[in-house]
């Protein structure tokens, strides 16, 4: 059935406001004040107009773990934030590494239509880093899988890496590799520097994930096949990625808004809402990576929304699970962290968050500017609507984000999937 909407008042982009007609699943006019007649009229104004959002790293859990979250759950979650399509990680039970697994999650995304669920396959069978996984047959599949990571570890080996890369290079595909040197972080806890000293937590080291990024930046080069790097957390891995764009390497990177706004500092608590792979760094590498989004050499800002049940995360630091939840948050804290600082502007952040990822990702119907004719996949953005998080009125199945309790600057009004309301007042539909 076909909806229409007029957005009475929009900001596309935060620029002069506008009238905006939504009808048949398309942006059909922008502007001359559409006639309201057999539409939903949507009070937009003081609003930012934005393209769907897009996320190129979301943990749904299903099939195996649907204690933490679900895809019905996960993608009303990612609705209310803002999203229209997300890419679901592969570190599921089992590990999303044949056609049959990921097709099932694609038709699970179908079912419950909140936002367009994209696969993300496995590297490797099982995610055990020492045998290729049906890389050629996700990439055939019904769900047409175009990225692959065996996220929550590395792909270590160089030649396993190497040898992904030229698979996927024939169809187009990416490899998102999780930058952690293994032998590197055994048994590590938080970011190592002084603050671990002080806490007697195992320090993470920066350049356990500079020397990966190093390697498969080059690896890449060699092969002409594209590489994304996942979650860059580190100022070291920002001049790293900077050299790789100045050659021209088939390279691009995200960077997660907890890693834009949060520091290791925070870890003296020994609160488990804080521990996350990578970990928590220091202001300098928190300035580096605002830098890095704003000129560009950190591409894309990724949810890396990762769920846990109550008794993963409410236990002493040692036992806990890594993680946090992002997909409500993501574009407040952006807003926060970048756009209230004067580093992007709306269309930055349209940029950052839609269009690259898509891009990225291989979404075609994602990523389109706001113009007549094209998909109307759409954000409605209150940036002056502060509201404080409350963990107990999430969308999501889980709890653990780390901002509970924070007041962010803005929030998301409504969202349109192909012209379809998955969100209006700030509430699911």
């Amino acid at each position: 059935m076909s909806e229409t909407y007029v957005l009475r008042g929009a900001s596309p982009f935060g620029a002069k406001p506008t009238d905006v007609l939504v009808r048949d699943g398309q942006v059909a006019q922008i502007g001359n004040r559409p006639s309201a007649r057999g539409a939903t009229v949507v009070d937009a104004a003081g609003v930012v107009l934005l393209p769907g959002l897009v996320d190129l790293h979301t943990h749904l859990r299903e099939p195996g773990r649907e204690d933490a979250e679900t895809v019905e759950t996960g993608t009303v979650a990612a609705a209310v934030g803002g999203y229209t399509a997300v890419c679901a990680m592969p570190n599921t039970l089992p590990a999303a590494d044949t056609a049959g697994v990921v097709e099932q999650v694609y038709r699970l995304g179908q079912q419950y239509a909140r936002c367009d669920v994209q696969p993300i396959g496995a590297v490797t069978v099982g995610r055990g880093g020492t045998q290729l996984a049906e890389l050629g047959a996700m990439a055939d599949s019904a769900a047409g899988v175009r990225m692959f990571s065996d996220d929550g570890d590395c792909v270590s080996d160089a030649v396993l890496m190497r040898r992904a890369l030229e698979y996927v290079k024939a169809f187009d595909g990416v490899i998102a590799q999780h930058a952690q040197e293994p032998r590197l972080t055994e048994g590590a806890q938080m970011n190592e520097g002084a603050l671990s000293g002080v806490l007697g937590l195992r320090g993470w080291p920066a350049v356990a994930e500079e020397a990966i990024i190093a390697r498969d930046v080059l690896l890449a080069a060699h092969v002409g096949s594209r590489v994304h790097i996942c979650h860059v957390s580190t100022a070291g891995s920002v001049e790293i990625l900077r050299w790789a764009k100045s050659k021209g390497y088939p390279v691009t990177a995200e960077v997660t808004p907890h890693h834009l706004l949060l520091t290791e500092d925070l870890v003296a608590s020994y609160d488990p809402i804080y521990k996350v792979n990578p970990p928590l760094r220091t202001g300098e590498d928190v300035e580096a990576l605002r830098a890095a989004l704003a000129d560009g050499t950190i591409d894309a800002v990724a949810t890396d929304h990762a769920p846990h049940p109550v008794e993963d995360k409410e236990c002493e630091w040692l036992a806990a699970a890594m993680g946090m939840t992002g997909l409500e948050t993501a574009l407040a804290v952006v807003q926060q962290a970048m756009v209230d600082t004067g580093l992007l502007d709306w269309a930055g952040v349209a940029d950052r968050m839609s269009a690259r990822p898509a891009r990225i990702a291989r979404l075609a119907g994602h990523g389109h500017d706001v113009e007549v004719g094209a998909p109307a996949n759409l954000t409605l953005y209150d940036p002056a609507a502060a509201w404080e998080v409350d963990p107990a009125e999430s969308a999501g199945r889980s709890r653990n984000t780390p901002f509970a309790g924070r007041t962010l600057p803005g929030r998301v009004v409504a969202t349109f999937l192909r012209g379809r309301a998955t969100v209006l007042d700030g509430k699911p539909q």
